[in-house]
């Protein structure tokens, strides 16, 4: 379980966002979220800045971008704020990469709220491939 910024992709970073809470990176129609050992992650605190920042950097509503949470820690996500995430930022589609098997439960709770693609990997690198096959399949 390491860092986006301990691997090749890095390089393909075009910006990165740190917060108190966690790092953001955007890459080129795709965002990569790691955030910190036990954060419960709210709407009001977290992905409303993330959100913002995001559309500030790319100008974009989020429809032609996929969400990558890359769960290197541990934490939470209060489930109903998904429903303010997703009115506020359209996406292409969200992909979780968990490195423990309490993250598929994540994932089914999680996909209550998101009715696009959503996609459980073990590791960051079958997310990105992910995101390359969503490219061509939609061109």
């Amino acid at each position: 379980m390491q860092s986006i910024k301990d691997t090749d992709f890095y390089d393909d970073v075009l910006k990165e966002l740190n917060y108190s809470f966690g790092n953001v990176f955007i890459l080129s129609g795709i965002i990569v979220s790691e955030m910190n050992e036990g954060v419960v992650f709210s709407w009001e605190e977290h992905a409303n800045q993330i959100v913002k920042d995001v559309i500030n950097f790319t100008g974009s509503d989020g429809s032609d971008i996929v969400y990558i949470s890359h769960r290197i820690n541990s934490y939470s996500v209060v489930p109903t704020d998904w429903l303010k995430f997703f009115k506020n930022f359209s996406l292409k589609g969200y992909g979780i990469v968990c490195y423990k098997n309490v993250g598929f439960f994540n994932v089914v709770i999680e996909n209550l709220f998101f009715t696009k693609k959503i996609r459980r990997f073990g590791n960051l690198e079958e997310a990105l491939l992910w995101v390359k096959f969503l490219d061509t399949v939609e061109t």
